[in-house]
């Protein structure tokens, strides 16, 4: 019997797709990825040493019934209005995938969270990217923009990464009331910003809010995240996710920063806020322009995105490239830490970027 060819065995959507990637290599000061340079949060951190390790030889809950229990008492809202996941990745497939049939279409702002494609094209959608109005502007939401594509989903994040921007009250309540279908708004970075919309998102019944305990709470590693709706809207999102995907220690830790460690957060938030403050001022007082941000992090229009962050890096900084974004061009992003932490980059990034 002929050995059948991989190109036949796997799904043109997939064969046609690249891994995600980005260069983690070690570096001394490390601002690509916007997680938190203070590290986990100290009640977290306090869980690992006392864990039992009959916790790793068990399966853990089938949905997280006790991280739900602690992300509604943080919120505010009930238990059934959550779903968690391996990150919020894992909670916008699971959503992508109970939203919308293969065929259907899925209208994003481009550029954004460079995933949201992917899934996508992984679950057999049209991917329809919408250009912003400009980096300043947001989203366009009438003429050719994202209501205009009459999408199973349309997906909006506020701040948008990698931009910073936010979508205006506006634009958010013209989708909301317009959009055909699902519409999924990633608040990765809402703890920067304020201002979120969970506590609507039940009364809403298109709308389902996705964060993430990888940014302000230190948890990246954790990989924990989680999303609001209505509950028919969490329902299905939990039918299309499965069981098992949060860890059980992972919700340990999880439920602990939430019931022991809002004060930690607040501080390194407003440490965060503090620090982008003068960071963006030194960029401006050498003449580097950066785009208005909303997030733990800065875009910063560059001549050569990849040959800058190289430059970086050889400094002992890395950054996060962004080549050919569109209507930007070339661009950095560097993830804000506390000043402290940053302030030892700060001749590099003048020496590199002062000649972009």
């Amino acid at each position: 019997m002929t050995r059948p060819s991989v190109d036949t065995l796997v799904r043109t959507s997939i064969a046609k797709m690249t891994l995600y990637a980005s260069n983690r290599e070690p570096c001394a000061i490390d601002l690509s990825d916007n997680t938190n340079p203070r590290g986990a949060p100290p009640s977290a951190r306090a869980v690992v040493p006392q864990t039992n390790v009959d916790l790793f030889a068990r399966y853990p809950s089938h949905y997280a019934a006790d991280l739900k229990g602690a992300i509604a008492a943080h919120l505010g809202v009930g238990p059934d209005e959550i779903v968690t996941g391996c990150g919020s990745d894992d909670v916008l497939d699971s959503a992508i995938r109970a939203f919308a049939n293969p065929g259907g279409a899925l209208a994003y702002p481009d550029p954004t969270f460079a995933m949201v494609p992917y899934f996508a094209r992984v679950n057999d959608l049209e991917p329809r990217p919408v250009p912003l109005l400009g980096p300043e502007r947001g989203y366009d939401v009438d003429a050719e923009g994202l209501l205009a594509q009459r999408a199973s989903i349309t997906y909006v994040c506020s701040p948008n990464n990698p931009t910073g921007t936010r979508t205006s009250a506006a634009a958010m309540e013209r989708l909301l009331a317009e959009a055909e279908g699902v519409v999924l708004l990633d608040e990765a970075y809402i703890e920067y910003a304020g201002d979120s919309l969970v506590r609507r998102a039940k009364s809403q019944g298109r709308l389902l809010v996705v964060r993430t305990f990888s940014k302000a709470f230190g948890l990246a590693g954790a990989r924990v995240g989680y999303a609001v709706g209505a509950p028919e809207l969490v329902a299905a999102v939990e039918k299309s996710r499965g069981p098992y995907k949060v860890t059980a220690l992972a919700e340990q830790v999880t439920v602990a920063a939430l019931k022991n460690d809002a004060a930690w957060v607040e501080t390194g938030v407003r440490d965060v806020l503090s620090a982008r403050e003068r960071f963006v001022a030194f960029l401006a007082q050498r003449g580097i322009a950066s785009l208005p941000s909303s997030a733990n992090f800065v875009l910063v229009p560059v001549r050569d995105a990849a040959g800058q962050a190289k430059a970086l890096r050889q400094r002992g900084v890395a950054v996060r490239p962004f080549p050919g974004l569109t209507g930007i061009g070339d661009a950095v992003r560097i993830s804000i830490a506390p000043w402290e932490l940053l302030e030892p980059a700060l001749p590099a990034f003048e020496e590199v970027l002062s000649c972009a």
